[in-house]
C-alpha cells in the first residue's frame, strides 16, 4: 500500500468523466487499498478515483465508524434537501454552501464485482455525491448554494 499525491484544483483530470470498472483483480484492489491509505493521511471524509490521477469510476467514504468502498456507484434515487459547507482535498483553502439531497440509494459494486444497494442520509449522502460528482468531472463549489 502507498500514498498517493493528490491532484489540485486546475489539473485538467480533474474534469474528466471517469471510465467504468470491468476488470476487477490486484489492480484494482491496490488503488483502493491506496486510496484508503491517502485519505487516513489526508484526514479527509471521501476521495474519489480521479483525485488521484486515476480515471476511474472508484470511490471510498470514510467518517467516523462508517467505511465503504464504492466501485461504478450510481445515485438510483434521492430525497429531500440539505444545505451545508462543503470543502475538498483537492481545493485547498476554499469551501462554499452547497445544497445536496438528505437521502440516497446507491447502487455500487465491490472489490471482487459483488453488486450492492445502500440507503444513506445526511452528512453521509452529502459524502457520497460530492464523492460521485467527481467521477463526472464536477466540483462542489460548481453547485455552490446562492442565497
Amino acid at each position: 500500500m502507498a500514498i498517493r499525491d493528490i491532484v489540485k484544483d486546475g489539473e485538467p483530470i480533474l474534469r474528466k468523466k471517469c471510465r467504468e470498472v470491468d476488470v476487477f483483480d490486484a489492480k484494482l484492489a491496490k488503488l483502493l487499498d491506496d486510496m484508503k491509505d491517502t485519505l487516513d493521511k489526508a484526514d479527509g471524509v471521501g476521495l474519489a478515483a480521479p483525485q488521484v490521477g486515476i480515471l476511474k469510476r472508484v470511490v471510498i467514504v470514510e467518517f467516523e465508524d462508517f467505511f465503504l468502498e464504492m466501485v461504478n456507484p450510481v445515485i438510483i434515487e434521492q430525497s429531500g434537501s440539505q444545505i451545508g459547507q462543503e470543502a475538498c482535498l483537492s481545493v485547498p483553502n476554499r469551501s462554499c454552501d452547497v445544497e445536496r439531497p438528505n437521502r440516497l440509494v446507491v447502487n455500487y459494486q465491490t472489490r471482487k464485482g459483488n453488486k450492492k444497494q445502500i440507503v444513506v442520509e445526511d452528512f453521509i449522502a452529502r459524502i457520497f455525491c460530492h464523492e460521485i460528482d467527481h467521477l463526472d468531472g464536477i466540483l462542489y463549489y460548481d453547485k455552490e448554494y446562492k442565497k
